[in-house]
């Protein structure tokens, strides 16, 4: 079996002379790039770096970032990235529990690193301005390309670990995800599969890097020999600018990217015409944005792809507008089941068009072995070899998946089951609603009441609203009892909505609403 080492070497003697990253002014071939992935693995010989050890990145998606990625593949190191805003304290935890031998930072993850007692006791290499290193013994990234190149030979087997995730820990300590190379590449070359890529796709590079859809988007591209435009941090005009310019193919978002994109000015006068595939993952999408993004792209395939860290594919669908809310079947890897809310038997199976959890078998390719040194968080998802997502869904008669919600996100009111989800969806229809978050907030009465926290456009009222709701179809005890109107809905780095902050209060209320 291929693993991901083979997998940069076969791209570039295949299309040594396709463009195969541009970042910015940098545009490097698939020869080029390579010469400096192997400068790089000279440089970690140099560090005496070898297979089966760990370094960490705190990094945008830059050049340097990607060319981290592949030259750990094709030394069989595993890379640990980290969230570019990571803070001293999140530096503290991972990087000895990861047992990290080395981090590269650039100046927005400086502060951090200077404040972290185990980041300063690592060798550290800064990229981008020498300036910004916190430290003068601080090596350089590009001094580490003067390096010799090393031989273009793979050192890594398919079953050392390739990249080390760590969960966005909404609760408690973050988790560490180990994920081998024939797991990563599994997982990329159904992605490949799933998306009908072509070779020669071009794709924006935005969705971070220590992000698994980042990742998968990276590797994907080169496994297409297709190219991979870098944008180190969204930036909607930019982005479209990339869009016409560079004439991508495909995009692979979160759906708030989405939505962004459609609502800045320029939308409307940018080229668009070259995106013929759309991809999107990480939360669900609301019904009138489906159609919004249907209508201002027409694509020729529009996929929703849900997955997560751990198991990167449980269920594809790829014609998404055409069952509004709906994640389709299971993936080419994998089988998914809804257990009865409670269980945790894998056969305790939730009838059709009954919630339940959601569960996937821990033997499908893409599938991880189990969280790094957590015991306890194995015990709660690991049951007799499926992985219990913390989701909740339910399959339709036509056994197609609909996820409504997690499972610590479910509202209780009245003792009836309500998902946030589905509220939003009826909202998002509502022509006055930019963007809607759905949450229980607890009430003396009904234990918790439906809160809707909304970004309303100018001339929209509550009464609007609620009369949406009433003649849209949705049962009495599942509409909002408040409207709550906000500037902006508290999201994380990769656009999933922070319900935690809404129950919490942490959210600045509207100051006015747009126009």
């Amino acid at each position: 079996m291929f693993d991901l080492g083979r997998s940069i070497l076969a791209s570039a003697e295949r299309s040594p002379d396709a463009i195969a990253i541009i970042d910015g002014d940098l545009r490097l071939t698939y020869a080029q790039w390579l010469e400096r992935i192997r400068r790089l693995v000279g440089a970690f010989d140099r560090l005496a770096l070898r297979p089966g050890d760990r370094i960490a990145t705190a990094l945008q998606n830059t050049w340097q970032m990607a060319t981290i990625h592949w030259a750990c593949q094709l030394a069989g190191i595993a890379v640990v990235p980290l969230n570019w805003r990571v803070k001293a304290d999140e530096l503290d935890y991972c990087l000895p529990n990861a047992e990290v031998r080395a981090l590269f930072y650039q100046d927005v993850s400086a502060d951090a690193v200077r404040e972290s007692a185990a980041a300063q006791a690592l060798p550290r290499i800064v990229v981008g301005d020498p300036a910004d290193a916190g430290d003068h013994s601080d090596q350089c990234f590009a001094d580490l390309l003067d390096s010799e190149p090393a031989p273009a030979l793979p050192r890594a087997t398919a079953e050392h670990v390739s990249l080390f995730l760590y969960t966005s820990g909404t609760t408690g300590k973050p988790k560490g995800v180990p994920r081998r190379h024939r797991t990563e590449r599994a997982a990329a070359i159904a992605h490949v599969a799933q998306n009908c890529y072509r070779r020669g796709e071009r794709t924006l590079g935005v969705m971070p890097l220590y992000h698994t859809m980042g990742v998968r988007s990276l590797l994907a591209m080169a496994l297409v020999d297709g190219c991979f435009v870098c944008l180190p941090r969204f930036d909607t005009g930019r982005a479209l600018d990339l869009i016409a310019s560079e004439r991508l193919s495909c995009l692979y978002l979160v759906p708030t990217l989405y939505h962004d994109l459609l609502a800045d000015p320029k939308f409307a006068s940018t080229d668009v015409s070259s995106v013929r595939k759309l991809g999107f993952a990480g939360a669900s999408m609301t019904d009138g944005l489906l159609k919004r993004l249907d209508a201002a792209f027409r694509p020729e395939l529009f996929v929703n792809h849900y997955g997560s860290s751990e198991i990167y594919t449980f269920t594809i669908d790829q014609n998404a507008p055409a069952k509004p809310g709906s994640a389709g079947k299971a993936a080419l890897n994998q089988r998914i089941r809804i257990v009865r809310l409670g269980s945790f038997d894998p056969d305790d199976c939730a009838a059709s068009g009954e919630e339940g959890q959601i569960v996937a078998d821990l033997f499908g390719d893409e599938s991880f072995e189990g969280y790094w040194k957590r015991p306890d968080a194995d015990a709660k998802a690991l049951h007799a070899g499926w992985y219990f997502t913390g989701d909740i869904g339910f399959l339709d008669a036509d056994g197609d998946l609909f996820v409504t919600g997690r499972v610590d996100d479910m509202i209780i009111t009245g003792g009836e089951n309500v998902s946030p989800v589905e509220i939003e969806s009826v909202l998002s229809l509502h022509d006055g609603v930019l963007e809607v978050a759905v949450a229980g907030l607890p009430d003396e009465r009904w234990g918790q009441r439906v809160v809707a926290f909304v970004k309303r456009a100018r001339g929209v009222e509550a009464t609007d609203l609620d009369d949406h709701c009433r003649t849209s179809g949705l049962a009495n005890f599942k509409r909002p009892r408040e409207y709550v109107f906000l500037d902006e809905i508290p999201k994380s780095p990769v656009g999933k909505i922070l319900r935690r902050k809404l129950q919490a209060g942490e959210f600045a209320l509207e100051q006015s609403p747009v126009e």
